[in-house]
C-alpha cells in the first residue's frame, strides 16, 4: 500500500521540518509547505489522505484555507493551533476542520490523532496497520420527521433533498439516529465519532454539532443541559 499523503501547511521552518521528518520515519508521505496559497495550489495539483493546517500562516491564512479545501472536497483537516483556548480553534472547526492540535505538540500525540481521524475516513494511516471502519447500522433508511438517513449507502435526505455531510458530520448522525431520543454525552461523542481513548475537547463535539444541526434542522437535534445532546425521533 502506499504510503498516506499527508499536506502540512506551516510557515516555521524548524516546525516544518521537524514535523514533516517525524511524520516520514512514521511512514507518511509529507509535502510540507511555508503558506497558504501554496497550499492550496499543492492541495489542488494532488489530493492529500489528510490536510494538516496551522492557523497563522502567510498568504492564505488556515482558517480560510481550510473553508476552500471544504469547498472542494470532503478531505480530513486537522488545525494547528498555538493557543487552547484560542477563538482560532472555534472558528477553524466552524470552517470544517475535523480535528484540531494545540501547539506546542508532542511528535506521537500527532501521530496518534492523525491516525484517529485517518480510521474514521477509511485510511489506514501510515504504518498504523488496517483501518477500523465504523460499525454498520441495520435497519437501512431510518426516517425522523423530514429527515431520512440511509445507514447503508451513507446518504442522507431532508424533506426530499439530498444533505452533503462530511465523514465526520456523518458519523455524528449515524450515533443519534441508532438511539435516537437517548441522551449521548460529548464525552462518548468523542470517543464513539472522534475515536478518542483519552479526554478531549468538548468543543470539538459542539462545533460539529452546531455545524449538523445547520444542515439537517436546529430543532433536530436538542441540547440536554449538562448532558448532552440527544436526537428528536
Amino acid at each position: 500500500m502506499a504510503d498516506t499523503h499527508v499536506l502540512f501547511v506551516e510557515d516555521d521552518d524548524v516546525i516544518r521540518e521537524a514535523t514533516q521528518l517525524a511524520l516520514e520515519r512514521d511512514g507518511f508521505e509529507v509535502t510540507a509547505v511555508p503558506d497558504g496559497l501554496l497550499g492550496l495550489e499543492r492541495f489542488r495539483a494532488r489530493r492529500p489522505d489528510i490536510a494538516l493546517l496551522d492557523v497563522m500562516v502567510p498568504g492564505l491564512d488556515g482558517v480560510s484555507l481550510c473553508r476552500r479545501i471544504r469547498d472542494e472536497s470532503t478531505v480530513p483537516v486537522i488545525m494547528l493551533s498555538a493557543r487552547a483556548d484560542s477563538i482560532d480553534v472555534v472558528l477553524g472547526l466552524e470552517a470544517g476542520a475535523d480535528d484540531y492540535v494545540t501547539k506546542p505538540f508532542d511528535g506521537a500525540v500527532l501521530v496518534a490523532r492523525i491516525r484517529a481521524v485517518l480510521r474514521r475516513f477509511g485510511h489506514a494511516g501510515g504504518s498504523g496497520g488496517a483501518a477500523d471502519d465504523p460499525e454498520p447500522l441495520e435497519g437501512g433508511v431510518l426516517r425522523f420527521g423530514d429527515l431520512e438517513v440511509d445507514t447503508e449507502g451513507m446518504e442522507v435526505h431532508k424533506a426530499g433533498e439530498p444533505v452533503a455531510l462530511t465523514p465526520t458530520e456523518m458519523r455524528l448522525l449515524l450515533e443519534f439516529s441508532a438511539a435516537p431520543g437517548t441522551v449521548l454525552s460529548r464525552d462518548r461523542l468523542l470517543e464513539r465519532v472522534w475515536d478518542y481513548g483519552w479526554g478531549g475537547d468538548t468543543r470539538v463535539v459542539d462545533v460539529h454539532v452546531q455545524r449538523l444541526r445547520g444542515k439537517i434542522g436546529q430543532d433536530r437535534i436538542e441540547t440536554v443541559r449538562g448532558f448532552g445532546y440527544k436526537l428528536r425521533g
